[in-house]
């Protein structure tokens, strides 16, 4: 029976090393790595009694873009320097940061020790290494060039990292701002209007309309708060595991594309992600049905991807690539033209390229813009809703004190 075995050697320079390895039995393991130059100081079953790992479906089991573009490049670097697969293999194990990829990477090694490509190897971890990573790294050992995909790979997911991180920051504040609003409101409900709605019982007279709604909100709250926390935990939920879907993404991805302001940045963002894929697999020698393919799937909007089915469509009828593209509104007539260029001579990989750093640079500049306009929006919709409800609470003190000025008079 196969289990997993944690072990502790020695390699030839004597240099202590740890790691795990997948066997029938420590005497396998014991072979295995003799076989490899280390030699054993130890070797238990991994993960036995007390020491096993408890592990939460959902939590801590993703692989990010940021750790296979940190991966890659090492990857690159050692494979570069003379390194062999399985020596590089098991050096990125031992000191990503990432248990997930530590954990996949164990099996590739082994997949690959046994054999196997390190392509096919991946390919066998779809969660882990997506589509594109795994056909390029296929067209780099089928040329003979490995080091230099890999490094484009990095470039790639540094790329949209990078990209991905200045739309999130330029969310952030917004969302931040919000969730304050609402819990200040939430909080000015729950605990500041019913010592409000207390006081005026005991004055009695009739309440004028804004701190009525006020008051009758709040006796609402003590139903209505417990039934909208279950509803966005049900509805985040369920919004997970819908919204990926062929029928949801139909309705969804068309929409974000037509909302102002934010439609235009979905754009950009799309089109960058689809150039910059593109040219990235083209210039590593994947064919180029196979990549329009891949990158259909890694647009993330399903508009684009029709568009680059239709692509696909025309080049296997013995057309240009282009052809079919002015006839989809989401490609600008620059980005149909520049790849028309491209395509005229020879250079198409180099296209999508500018193609993708003009898209970059687009989205860069437009969260800016939209960080600088949203942020005293924001300031405004939190004062103004927190100054309506204070008015709305003093609303009848200063209907009182009016009372009292005019009988004193």
């Amino acid at each position: 029976m196969t289990a997993t075995y944690q072990y502790s050697v020695r390699d030839r320079s004597g240099k202590l090393l740890t790691g795990t390895l997948a066997a029938d039995s420590e005497t396998a393991v014991a072979q295995r790595l003799r076989a490899m130059g280390f030699a054993p100081i130890s070797i238990n079953v991994a993960n036995a009694g007390l020491k096993k790992e408890i592990s939460i479906p959902g939590f801590g089991n993703r692989v990010k873009m940021k750790d296979l573009a940190v991966m890659s490049r090492q990857f690159a670097t050692m494979i570069n320097s003379g390194l062999s697969l399985l020596r590089a293999l098991t050096i990125l194990r031992e000191q990503t940061q990432s248990k997930a990829l530590q954990k996949v990477l164990t099996e590739v090694r082994n997949d690959v020790e046994t054999g196997s490509s390190l392509s096919a190897a991946m390919s066998k971890h779809p969660r882990a290494f997506p589509p594109l990573m795994v056909n390029m790294i296929r067209a780099g050992e089928v040329g003979g060039f490995l080091d230099s995909v890999l490094l484009e790979i990095a470039a790639n997911y540094e790329a949209e990292v990078k990209l991905r991180s200045k739309v999130k920051s330029a969310m952030t504040y917004p969302v931040v701002v919000l969730c304050i609003s609402l819990l200040a409101v939430l909080g000015m409900l729950t605990f500041v209007v019913p010592v409000f709605a207390k006081m005026f019982k005991q004055l009695g007279g009739k309440l004028p309309a804004p701190t009525q709604f006020l008051v009758t909100l709040s006796h609402s709250m003590k139903v209505l708060l417990p039934v909208l926390i279950v509803l966005a935990i049900v509805g985040g939920i369920t919004w997970s595991r819908i919204r990926r879907t062929e029928a949801v993404r139909n309705v969804v991805d068309p929409f974000k594309l037509k909302v102002p302001i934010f439609g235009q940045l979905f754009r950009k963002l799309a089109l960058a992600r689809f150039a910059r894929n593109l040219g990235t697999m083209m210039h590593s020698g994947v064919p180029i049905l196979q990549a329009l393919d891949i990158v259909a799937d890694t647009t993330g909007n399903v508009v684009l991807a029709r568009a680059i089915r239709d692509v696909q469509g025309s080049i296997r009828s013995g057309e240009s690539l282009t052809a079919p593209l002015t006839s989809h509104p989401i490609f600008p007539p620059m980005v149909v033209q520049m790849m028309a260029v491209g395509e005229d001579t020879g250079a198409l990989d180099t296209m999508l390229g500018k193609i993708a750093q003009f898209y970059d640079q687009e989205v860069e500049a437009m969260t800016e813009s939209l960080t600088a306009l949203i942020e005293p929006i924001m300031i405004a919709l939190l004062g103004g809703i927190v100054g309506s409800m204070i008015v709305a609470l003093y609303l009848p003190i200063f209907h009182i004190y009016d009372l009292v000025s005019g009988s004193g008079g």
